[in-house]
């Protein structure tokens, strides 16, 4: 058993923290000219959600698995998880198998410096949606 106990907590956490990454225009500026959209799958517990970055901002869904999606990227909740205390190489994560990504996958690494301020929201995060517990990394 991973980190999470319940796909509801989960869901609610990251798709939360998604919300937040969507509202700050220092990150959302750079999605929405990536013009991608991601279907992130995770494992333990299972949950699902899409990032739309192809319109004039960026929208997080629940459990979307119908949307075509340009990218999806596979992992366990946990890998996720640390990932966004920015604990987890993304290109050590793909060589590894911690991490599965279908489709362009130069356009997912070229992201990656437009998410580094995430890494320090994340914690912040964690801590002023009463997640303090999941806060240890």
């Amino acid at each position: 058993m991973g980190l999470f106990k319940d796909a509801e907590t989960f869901d609610t956490m990251l798709g939360g923290f998604f919300l937040r990454v969507a509202e700050t225009p220092e990150v959302a500026d750079k999605l929405l000219d990536s013009k991608l959209t991601i279907r992130f799958i995770y494992s333990d517990p299972e949950v699902v959600l899409f990032i739309d970055c192809s319109g004039d901002r960026v929208e997080v869904r629940s459990g979307d698995t119908d949307t075509k999606a340009e990218v999806e990227m596979t992992m366990s909740a946990d890998i996720a998880h640390k990932f966004w205390f920015g604990k987890v190489n993304l290109t050590a994560a793909l060589t590894r198998g911690q991490m599965k990504a279908k489709g362009p996958v130069p356009k997912i690494l070229k992201l990656l410096p437009a998410i580094k301020p995430t890494y320090t929201m994340y914690p912040a995060y964690l801590e002023e949606k009463g997640y303090g517990e999941y806060n240890i990394y």
